[in-house]
């Protein structure tokens, strides 16, 4: 079962959703994505789609859009209570608080971040929105004199920020103040079957241009990292699951691993894995379709794949807007010459920048020995590739 919303839905999706034929919520982002073939899958109203959940064993959300769907509808359901334990980043904190005993971290109402002392706070820390989305209205806070500066930025974002995404994905009414994880940044997809046993379907690093850097810049996945970080991320989230009760249920997992090895989450996102069809690089990089085996209850035949595949890196290069740049004042975007910087394009996905503030994302394929497009890339404003008015 399919439950299908904004900001996008991958041609790679709705051609697994149509070779499936399987239940689709009936919205408008679901007829207008799927267009004439419509009619080969089943478009269910919500009293059919909700009813058809309660008794099928998986649901796959292309975007957190479908929560407030969900906790509507299936209220009845041990969806919501999944799903609210990780879409809140203060709730998750106290989730996992036992197993993290020293580590610092706040919640805040947005409009007592003037009000918050920050001589009492842990440095470096980040503060961001409690419920969010990509790095959108994420700072990084170095020490108590650059708290004020850091408040008035978040309040400078915060009116853009909002005509983006609905609440439910990103609400910039409360915030998370935390101590910052140091080490190597992941992001892992990966779904617990009906047993709550774990199935990774793919392993991003995140790459960076300075250690003050938190944006979405670029992530990649290789052979090397899935081998190296396969087992370790399967048991920690095993432990993740375990506390959370967790089955029949996909998740985007950040984390960071310190010089140690010692495993940190940064945040859960609940009923998807990579946003917007992100995942999709899982097929681009080993052939594997992330949304079939959440579905199937398969695992990834990762010793047959990874041999195949061996000394090279594939990449999502996510071209977001420099804040200082209007999305209004774009006249026009370089697609081409943005693709043909990069010597092994995949595939550009361009986007509505004005609506998104992102022109797009393209999957690119790299030697292990070779990132310097990536690395390029992570340092510019991209604005070479825009026609300003």
């Amino acid at each position: 079962m399919f439950i299908l919303d904004d900001p996008y839905v991958s041609d790679f999706l709705k051609q697994t959703v149509l070779s499936r034929k399987g239940a689709v919520l009936d919205n408008a982002k679901a007829r207008v994505s799927l267009n004439d073939e419509a009619s080969d899958v089943r478009l269910l109203d919500d009293e059919e789609f909700a009813a058809e959940a309660r008794k099928a064993p998986r649901i796959y959300a292309n975007s957190e859009n479908a929560i407030g769907w969900i906790a509507a509808n299936l209220a009845d359901t041990k969806l919501p209570a999944m799903i609210d334990v990780f879409k809140d980043k203060v709730a998750f904190r106290d989730l996992i608080a036992p197993l993290y005993p020293d580590y610092f971290y706040k919640g805040v109402a947005y409009d007592d971040l003037d009000d918050v002392d920050p001589e009492e706070l842990f440095y470096p820390c980040v503060v961001k929105p409690a419920v969010g989305f990509f790095s959108l209205g994420v700072h990084r806070v170095e020490s108590a004199a650059d708290w004020k500066p850091i408040v008035q930025k978040i309040r400078d974002e915060v009116e853009r920020i909002r005509q983006y995404y609905p609440p439910e994905v990103l609400d910039v009414d409360r915030f998370v103040i935390e101590q910052c994880i140091e080490g190597e940044e992941f992001a892992v997809d990966a779904f617990y079957d009906g047993d709550g046993n774990v199935v990774i379907v793919n392993i991003l690093g995140h790459l960076f241009a300075s250690a003050d850097d938190v944006s979405d810049r670029v992530y990649i996945t290789s052979p090397s990292i899935i081998e190296r970080w396969r087992e370790p991320f399967t048991e920690f989230l095993a432990e993740l699951g375990r506390r959370a009760n967790l089955a029949d249920f996909p998740v985007h997992v950040e984390m960071r691993v310190d010089e140690n090895g010692h495993i940190a989450p940064i945040e859960v996102n609940p009923m998807r894995f990579a946003g917007w069809c992100v995942t999709d690089l899982a097929y681009h990089a080993y052939g594997v379709n992330p949304y079939a085996c959440y579905l199937d209850g398969a695992a990834p035949d990762w010793e047959r794949i990874l041999p195949q595949r061996e000394g090279n890196v594939y990449a999502v290069v996510v071209a977001d807007i420099a804040p200082d740049v209007d999305c209004a004042s774009i006249v026009q975007v370089n697609y081409e010459e943005f693709k043909n910087r990069f010597s092994t394009p995949l595939e550009l996905r361009p986007v509505d920048y004005k609506r998104y503030g992102v022109f797009a994302f393209l999957f690119a394929q790299a030697r292990e020995d070779d990132l310097s497009e990536l690395h390029a890339i992570l340092g510019s404003d991209l604005k070479e590739f825009m026609k300003l008015g």
